[in-house]
């Protein structure tokens, strides 16, 4: 049996990012910073998920930092489609719904999803029971990184033109890679086509944030040690700045949980945020 063929469920983490943006659309009052609930047919959880313990109201920060990072790179992505960039690579998609939800845009570009073999057959497996499909635009790559695999071999073997400039998002993945691993991610991204631009969120160390979400971020890293995908990285917002400095950008920037409030938040009187200094973004073009 090939490694594209051995399918593995999602991991709890992608299942829960799937689950918040349904969330926001089910109990969120509208305007929506983010509508997705295909990610809620794919999973097709049990009746009665909304009463999971990671649904209940002392999760609503972080559904707002997910539903607003989601938004802001599909914004970006979309900006960069009508300066005329024609690739899109997601590292770490999960998933992503992008392609599904988003014909429009996704079928003016080729859209690259990096993922481990087991999930994205599990992935492939539910778009085509759902009928979604695979549509002519979306690559899925995967990418067996405990066989040595690199993300990159496998991004060039599947199509991608390192000649012509891409946008290149990864989200939710920094903090669990060591940072050796990160600087090696920015100085691949770093040396693409000029135009590029790489889109990335980080963790900041967790005595930085909001004093009213430590604990659900210290729930979050005991859950994932537990679960044998530990958080390993944190940075300040100085701090990554430098990396993607060093590793070669022409330009970085930090956008702060504060800046997406204001940007999609602004004017709701229900409450919903972000945290600040919890997870934010680093934007990097060459």
């Amino acid at each position: 049996m090939s490694q594209e063929k051995q399918i593995v469920e999602p991991d709890n983490t992608a299942v829960r990012v799937a689950l918040w943006r349904a969330l926001h659309v089910a109990i969120d009052s509208p305007p929506h910073v983010f509508e997705d609930e295909v990610g809620l047919k794919l999973v097709a959880p049990d009746d009665g998920w909304q009463s999971r313990p990671d649904m209940s109201p002392f999760t609503k920060p972080f559904r707002a930092s997910i539903v607003a990072r989601a938004r802001f790179i599909e914004d970006l992505v979309a900006e960069q489609v009508a300066r005329g960039v024609g690739q899109y690579v997601i590292l770490g998609a999960g998933l992503d719904t992008f392609s599904q939800r988003r014909p429009e845009l996704a079928s003016r570009l080729i859209v690259f999803e990096v993922d481990p073999p087991g999930p994205q057959a599990w992935k492939r497996q539910r778009l085509v029971e759902t009928g979604f499909g695979i549509a002519p635009y979306l690559r899925l790559v995967p990418v067996d990184f405990e066989a040595g695999d690199t993300w990159w071999d496998r991004l060039v073997g599947s199509g991608f033109d390192a000649t012509r400039p891409a946008v290149v998002a990864s989200t939710g993945v920094s903090m669990y890679l060591t940072k050796d691993a990160i600087t090696a991610t920015l100085r691949q991204v770093a040396a693409l086509a000029p135009g590029s631009t790489f889109a990335m969120s980080f963790m900041l160390p967790i005595e930085m944030a909001d004093p009213e979400v430590r604990l659900g971020i210290q729930r979050a890293v005991e859950g994932a040690r537990a679960s044998g995908t530990p958080f390993i990285s944190f940075f300040t917002p100085a701090e990554m700045l430098a990396l993607a400095r060093e590793a070669g950008f022409k330009d970085v920037e930090h956008v702060s949980a504060a800046t997406l409030t204001q940007r999609y938040f602004a004017g709701r009187t229900d409450g919903l945020r972000l945290p600040n200094n919890s997870e934010e973004l680093l934007v990097a073009t060459t």
